[in-house]
């Protein structure tokens, strides 16, 4: 274990600072709140921080619209409370991740504002600009992520501008090498700082294609997947042309030369295309990103097949290393996607083993320790633009944003204000303070299984082989050196039964419900592991 690198393997926790812990009554979440929590991140037994934005921004986007990639918004705090922030999790032998977002900007940054007022400025290429249709309409078909049009208008220029995303997220225009050489200087900026890596977010939305092709519809039968509803016209196209372009490879190998003169540093990517799997595989070949996650496995697809299938088929294509997270801060916690409404502990236990047994990197999102479900965020109180556009087909991605409860009181522990987003009276039942003290809570068995989790190197770093298996059952083989470890989950909220001759030496510690062998049959509870070492021969 002491050979590998730091993230391979690495359980790295997500952060979303508005949500995590307000020091200063203002409603909000910010840096001296994160330092003032870590000692519990710690007590996790995971490896590593990952810090969402906290950038200075306008917040149209709540931090992914940033106007300057090196200076904190006073919202959080201040460069003296990140360095703070940074050498606390050191001290808690914690490395830090934070996000880059290296394919837009807010239109509030300075680079925009000069590049918008001409044709002819220094920055007026850093964009990305094209004249209307001889109609006036836009130059092409393009349709951001979040509804309509991916091109707006700008008076002062005359032209059009790209945004994938919101319109106040002017895309880059990376086929400018200074951009390219702007964005590496700001990394350079955090890894002198002493950062240990990045998610990068979007990073496949780098370049666009340089002749600005339509994109092809989409047959209305594959409007599915992917996170984007089919209520959504995004999902009405092939995404061949605004992202995933070829260019991108060369730019990240740049980047990965510039890490490459740090010591014990890693890029982590965030991969959204047309075959993302595909795209994964490509981008964390050697040379190029440490790791990648796409969101297949944050989609409402669930079943024993569908995750078995999804593994199978990246773990065919990549010889990189991947990533896996079931929950984060764009989409419906597991609990509630995967486990709908009457969910309960087990199953956020359950969850919790799954995507932490699986081969590859872990990224659990604040509340998954505590199996917190989808808050129901009514219409009024929401913030984000994404499900004000689409409600109420589509509720946006509140629900799984708010703050985290650190006590049973009215406020949960969050802040002396008023929160930011409403705190429901269930995820206070769930309250750090009540499980700390609970030996059977979700956050006592999480603390238990982390642990455990670190002192097995076939877990953390081995190889993965699924076996067949009917369903709801799913199991695998992970696989270092001499050790075989046999990992076996019943999916269902029913007890089941299978028939196997795998199982040798039942591996206890790890403080979840076990299944049982007897007579050559697994007998597993409802929501049950089976964790066991296998002979030579098994």
């Amino acid at each position: 274990m002491s050979e590998s690198p730091w993230w391979r393997g690495a359980v790295i926790y997500q952060i979303y600072p508005r949500s995590f812990m307000d020091s200063d009554g203002d409603g909000v979440g910010d840096l001296p709140g994160i330092i003032a929590r870590l000692d519990h991140v710690a007590s996790l037994g995971v490896d590593a921080i990952w810090v969402s934005p906290f950038f200075r921004s306008p917040m149209d986007d709540f931090g992914y619209d940033i106007a300057d990639q090196c200076d904190v918004d006073p919202m959080f705090g201040t460069l003296a409370d990140f360095d703070a922030l940074l050498a606390k999790a050191h001290a808690l032998g914690l490395k830090v991740m934070i996000d880059q977002v290296f394919s837009h900007t807010s239109n509030a940054h300075d680079w925009f504002r000069e590049s918008r007022e001409s044709r002819d400025n220094p920055k007026a290429d850093w964009y990305v600009w094209a004249d209307a249709n001889p109609d006036g309409t836009p130059p092409n078909n393009w349709l951001s992520i979040f509804g309509g049009p991916a091109w707006k208008w700008e008076p002062r220029r005359r032209q059009y501008y790209l945004h994938n995303f919101l319109s106040s997220q002017p895309d880059l225009n990376f086929h400018n090498p200074e951009v390219q050489q702007a964005t590496l200087d700001y990394v350079r900026f955090w890894l002198d700082r002493g950062v240990d890596g990045f998610r990068l977010d979007s990073i496949n939305f780098c370049f666009h294609d340089a002749q600005l092709r339509d994109n092809p519809p989409k047959p209305e039968a594959l409007r599915i997947g992917r996170g984007f509803s089919p209520d959504n016209p995004y999902a009405f196209q092939y995404h061949w042309y605004n992202n995933t372009q070829p260019e991108n490879i060369g730019f990240i190998e740049r980047l990965r030369v510039l890490m490459d003169g740090y010591t014990d540093v890693a890029a982590l990517g965030e991969i959204s295309s047309e075959d993302s799997l595909a795209t994964t595989a490509e981008y964390t070949s050697p040379g190029r990103l440490h790791m990648g996650y796409s969101f297949e496995l944050l989609v409402d697809d669930f079943s024993a097949g569908y995750i078995r299938d999804t593994v199978q088929r990246l773990e065919a294509a990549m010889d990189g290393w991947p990533c896996w997270a079931i929950s984060n801060h764009d989409v419906v916690r597991a609990v509630t996607r995967w486990g709908g409404g009457t969910a309960g502990a087990a199953f956020a236990i359950q969850m919790i083993a799954l995507v932490c047994t699986l081969r590859g990197s872990v990224c659990l999102y604040q509340g998954e320790e505590l199996g917190l479900a989808e808050a129901d965020v009514p219409y009024e109180a929401l913030r984000d633009p994404y499900g004000i556009t689409f409600w109420p087909n589509f509720k946006g991605r509140d629900g799984c944003r708010t703050p985290m409860p650190w006590t049973g009181e009215a406020d949960a522990g969050f802040s002396t204000g008023t929160p930011w987003l409403p705190i429901p009276d269930a995820h206070r039942a769930q309250n750090v303070a009540a499980q700390d003290a609970d030996g059977d809570s979700v956050l006592a068995h999480a603390r238990r299984f982390l642990q455990w989790r670190r002192t097995q190197p076939a877990l953390r770093t081995g190889s993965i082989t699924f076996l067949d298996a009917p369903e709801p059952v799913l199991a695998f083989v992970r696989e270092q050196d001499a050790a075989r470890v046999l990992v076996v989950f019943n999916l269902s909220a029913s007890p089941v039964e299978w028939r196997t001759t795998q199982a040798a030496h039942p591996l206890d510690g790890h403080g979840l419900p076990m299944g049982e062998l007897r007579d050559g049959s697994l007998h597993m509870p409802a929501h049950g592991l089976y964790v066991t070492t296998l002979d030579a021969a098994g």
